[in-house]
């Protein structure tokens, strides 16, 4: 009967062992079944990161694009506008050599026609200077006659 009792102690201590680890196995799942909770509430808060980050990556993809595009667009008009400048360049310098061997040449006309008229002066003063001369020596001459005549009569 000892032994029984003993036994029945054993027992008694298995069974408040068992309640005891049944408790603990409870409380156990409970908190693995919180934990599960949290960790299915963490992988759907991933993936709606996941998606907002794929969402934001094509976002941003699309926005390098557009400033790719917007860049190659400014370049192009920044080319065609250096096209333009040196166009106009070329021309204006052409203009201005044209512009400077017109000159020249009304230079060397204006040189050309100051000689000319230099030289028309010249025979005008010359030709004026010899009709004086001519008209001296016929006032003389006439002077000469009326002091001959005047003498005559």
């Amino acid at each position: 009967q000892e032994e029984k009792k003993q036994l029945i102690l054993k027992v008694e201590e298995l069974e408040r062992k068992l309640e005891s680890t049944s408790a603990q196995n409870i409380e156990f799942l409970q908190v693995i079944a919180k934990r599960e909770e949290s960790i299915h509430q963490c992988q759907l808060r991933l993936e709606e990161k996941s998606r907002e980050c794929s969402s934001l990556a094509r976002q941003l993809e699309m926005a390098i694009e557009d400033a790719k595009r917007q860049v190659e667009q400014a370049r192009e008009r920044a080319v065609s506008r250096e096209r333009a400048a040196q166009s106009k360049v070329l021309d204006l310098e052409t203009q201005l050599s044209r512009n400077k061997t017109e000159l020249n040449q009304l230079h060397r006309s204006k040189e050309d026609a100051e000689r000319r008229y230099e030289s028309c002066l010249q025979d005008l003063r010359d030709r004026l200077e010899q009709s004086e001369s001519t008209n001296r020596s016929m006032q003389n001459y006439v002077q000469f006659l009326k002091s001959s005549y005047d003498n005559v009569f």
